[in-house]
């Protein structure tokens, strides 16, 4: 299979075929690395009105785009429909307080395939014939409440009577530096329109920092190709099937943008757009080179027809780039096909399959390159103005060290152009199953020298690398070895293992000397990711004082503790030493399954005996401690704290299982707080978990319920149970209050663009799911609970995990209706044949009828559900 080979090449380092990829986000503005403000007010110091004229410093945006992976040359779509007041080049969206529910991007587009090496990607971008509604949205969602719904593009009516392009880029390589682009362009309204397609290359800017002077530049050859020569790159070519106007300016900011005075005939970088919108002849260089450049094409589109436009970016020189253009095209769809036949070969339903194939174009979409040092953001560049003093203590002024210039899978292109650690981790899951060599890059890279901090730290993301995310890059590295391992026929990638363990380690012990206080194995770690999950905000100083000793923080502990054991003893098949590594992390998580049960030094403890779950624990200043009594997801995630091994494993691990043994006997208690690992269960097999039979049959009974934690699509992160009977909390000045809240935040906590307080997450369903698997393991079949809880329905917890998957992936596939019901009430996107096939993959889930919600093309975890298909 071709693209088998090419990802094998790429391994190899034989063949750069993932040199070039869609590693161009989709909006740089507004971001922290390019917020050179005092105070870090980085949603305001660069806006999208500001990008077109802004020259950035860290990174290129532009629409349906594309890039070498060190983004020197990018290429990236421009449309004018002859109403905006500027050409579209990149996405819109609110910024966090602008939007009612937080930042959102305000466009209809989706990724709908890629190849891992990008050897053919196609993406849609829905541009409306009207005038873009900037204003409307902007000012609709500012009036509006938390407590109302957005105000998004297809409320705005643009889309109307179907007055809208629908603009197709596809990309297909006929080699690595050899890329073939079409532009097809598609009237959907009807009557005739006008639309200008503007294709564009240019360079990032890399002169003006100081550091190097050297000028790649961009020159026409004739009206149908320009030359693009870079020191680094070489020579490139970018043919155009059809004689266009050929228009040149300069990647430099105009000083306009900070109210200077521009140079006369400097031909700034929005110079193209002023020439096409404004009319303004002098904004492009007639001499026709720069540094930013672009092909004007004037269409006139028939109603229910297309028109195209093909492109070829080439570093060989063709004498006729597109006398065999179609039959690349068509054989690199046809292999496309092919490597996803191979991948979905037990999907045999074909909307799962269109879903699926969705969902792995929007992660590999997401590449992106990333670019920060922040040394030299705090400090400066010699060739550019100082940065203010108020930078060097503000934000991420303990991260020196960090040095980023990657490839990174990131969560989104738009709302989030940067990486989030847990968000990483689970992305690697899905990636796995498709580019594992890129997967195992990607768990290694965040423990590499310039991200890990010497202090064993991992970053949590570019607006505070301080913050905790939840530990779950062990789980990950395990889980992606594993899937490695099947893959190769057995053959294990050790190097891989060991080099993110030895990382992890120093992870695990900044953990246990910074987020565990009072050295008690109770542990803290603020949000954790939960954004608004409790009545405080976790992160920051508490109302009350003291401290929340957390349910998931001490849970995620437990779990990191048995996923670094775990990696420890396959790790001493090859090497004995590990084992002694192996007892290190056993024994660290038995001590903190005592102080679950049992509480720091035996004083108070996680597990409530009257409700039979586990709570927050507020420990306050004078020693008195109070259980938040939240019926809520960090009760839940104990469940994720379970190993199973077998006695074929312990045959390998002698010293292991001696010393193991002696530390139970030596301290029976921790022997009894756990489900006891020496007495074998199904098939010899030993089970290391948070929770006693009788305690996961309690936690599993309101999990669920229906009018608790079960929804129809998966499991809320809230219990209903909270919509009537909210939790309060008093103190002598305050009062806070927790309530069930099945869509968007009706709090600001955190921003209020997220909300843990009663939708459906993908990350924390896929862990259940997972767990009750492992669970099932030991157990087996004579492990029976009721589901739904009071159904009188007795099911394994196999079945159940089967179920959860289930309705976790209805989310996205037709009903019988043939409704999805991520699409909500939106009538357009459920029936409209341009939309209803077209999937986007929001960050959560409405707890009640399962409508998207957050980040619209979040298809980072979300994507998981590639995972979760196959139980279809």
């Amino acid at each position: 299979m071709q693209e088998q080979i090419r990802l094998a090449e790429a391994s190899a380092k034989t063949t750069a075929w993932k040199k070039f990829g869609p590693y161009l986000t989709e909006r740089q503005w507004g971001t922290v690395r390019e917020d050179y403000s005092p105070y870090g007010d980085a949603w305001n110091y660069i806006t999208h009105d500001m990008a077109r004229a802004n020259a950035y410093r860290w990174g290129e945006e532009g629409l349906a785009g594309l890039s070498d992976d060190q983004q020197r040359l990018c290429f990236c779509l421009g449309l004018w429909n002859g109403q905006d007041n500027q050409l579209k080049e990149r996405l819109f969206g609110l910024t966090n307080g602008q939007g009612n529910h937080g930042e959102d991007v305000k466009e209809q587009y989706y990724y709908l395939d890629s190849t891992p090496t990008h050897s053919y990607m196609r993406m849609l971008y829905k541009y409306p014939q009207a005038a873009f509604p900037y204003d409307d949205l902007r000012a609709t969602n500012a009036a509006r409440t938390r407590q109302e719904s957005e105000y998004e593009l297809l409320d705005t009516g643009v889309f109307d009577e179907n007055r809208y392009f629908d603009v197709f880029i596809e990309y297909a390589k006929a080699g690595p530096d050899d890329i073939l682009i079409q532009i097809s362009v598609h009237n959907r309204g009807p009557e005739a329109a006008t639309v200008q397609v503007l294709p564009q290359l240019w360079f990032r800017n890399t002169w003006i920092t100081g550091y190097d002077d050297h000028r790649p530049k961009l020159r026409a050859v004739g009206n149908a190709a320009i030359e693009a020569e870079h020191r680094d790159l070489g020579r490139y070519q970018c043919y155009y099937d059809q004689p266009a106007e050929l228009l040149f300016c300069n990647n430099e900011s105009n000083p306009r943008l900070r109210r200077r005075k521009p140079k006369a005939r400097h031909y700034y970088k929005d110079g193209i757009n002023d020439y096409v919108v404004n009319g303004q002849s002098t904004a492009v260089n007639p001499h026709r080179h720069g540094t930013k450049a672009a092909a004007r094409y004037p269409l006139t589109v028939p109603a229910g027809e297309a028109q195209v436009i093909r492109l070829r970016l080439s570093q060989p020189v063709h004498e006729a780039p597109f006398a065999d253009f179609d039959q690349l095209f068509a054989l690199r769809k046809q292999e496309a096909d092919e490597f996803y036949d191979c991948i979905q070969e037990n999907l045999a339903d074909a909307d799962a399959r269109n879903v699926q194939r969705q969902a792995f174009a929007g992660m590999l979409w997401s590449k992106q390159w990333y670019y920060y040092d922040v040394s030299q953001w705090l400090d400066g560049d010699p060739g550019r103005p100082a940065p203010p003093k108020e930078r060097l203590i503000g934000r991420n002024s303990t991260w020196r060290h960090l040095h980023n210039a990657d490839i990174i899978s990131m969560p989104d292109k738009w709302e989030y152009p940067w990486y989030a650690a847990w968000d990483l981790a689970f992305h690697c899951l899905p990636l796995a199953m498709v580019d594992g060599d890129f997967a195992k890059q990607q768990l290694r890279l965040l423990c590499q020298d310039g991200y890990l901090h010497p202090n064993g730290q991992m970053p949590a993301y570019e607006w505070k690398f301080e913050d905790v995310n939840a530990p779950v890059h062990a789980w990950a590295t395990w889980r992606v070895y594993q899937m490695d391992r099947k893959r190769n026929n057995g053959q294990p990638d050790t190097a891989f293992l060991e080099a993110v363990f030895q990382k992890l380690v120093m992870t695990f012990t900044w953990w246990v000397n910074r987020k565990d206080r009072d050295e008690l194995n109770i542990f803290e770690g603020g949000f954790l990711g939960m954004d608004n999950i409790g009545v405080f905000d976790r992160s920051s100083p508490l109302p009350t004082g003291g401290k929340i000793e957390q349910s998931d923080g001490t849970s995620w502990m437990a779990m990191f503790a048995l996923n670094l054991m775990r990696i420890a003893l396959e790790l001493a098949k090859t090497n004995p030493n590990y084992q002694e590594m192996a007892v290190k992390f056993f024994e660290h998580f038995l001590y903190i399954a005592d102080a679950m049960t049992r509480g720091g030094g035996g004083q108070f403890n996680l597990w409530d005996d009257e409700d039979q779950f586990y709570y927050d624990v507020l420990h306050a200043p004078d020693d008195s401690r109070t259980r938040l009594r939240i019926r809520s997801m960090v009760g839940l995630i104990p469940l994720f704290a379970v190993e199973v091994i077998d006695d074929e494993l312990l045959k390998t691990v002698p010293e292991f299982e001696a010393r193991a043994l002696a530390l139970l006997q030596r301290r029976p208690r921790l022997a009894e707080l756990v489900s006891r690992w020496e007495e074998p269960g199904q098939s010899t097999r030993h089970l290391m978990g948070l929770m006693r039979r009788s305690r996961l049959k309690s936690v599993l009974a309101r999990m669920l319920d229906e009018t608790e934690f079960l929804s129809e699509y998966g499991i809320r992160s809230l219990s209903r149970h909270h919509l009537e009977h909210p939790y309060e909390y008093h103190t002598d000045e305050d009062s806070f209050s927790v309530a069930y809240v099945a869509g968007e935040a009706e709090s600001d906590m955190f921003g209020g663009n997220s909300n843990w307080r009663g939708p459906v997450w993908f990350p924390v369903n896929y862990l259940i799911i997972e767990s009750l698997q492992r669970f099932h393991t030991y157990y087996g079949d004579s492990f029976v609970v009721e589901y739904p809880t009071g159904s009188g329905n007795l099911h394994t917890l196999a079945q159940i995990a089967d179920a959860l998957s289930a309705r976790l992936s209805r989310l996205f596939l037709k009903d019988e209706n043939g409704r999805r019901p991520a699409f909500g009430p939106i009538e357009k996107l459920q029936t409209d044949p341009h939309f209803k096939d077209n999937l986007l993959f929001h960050e959560y889930f409405h707890g009640d009828d399962g409508h998207g919600l957050g980040a619209s093309h979040q298809t980072g975890w979300t994507g998981l559900v590639v995972r979760l298909l196959k139980k279809v």
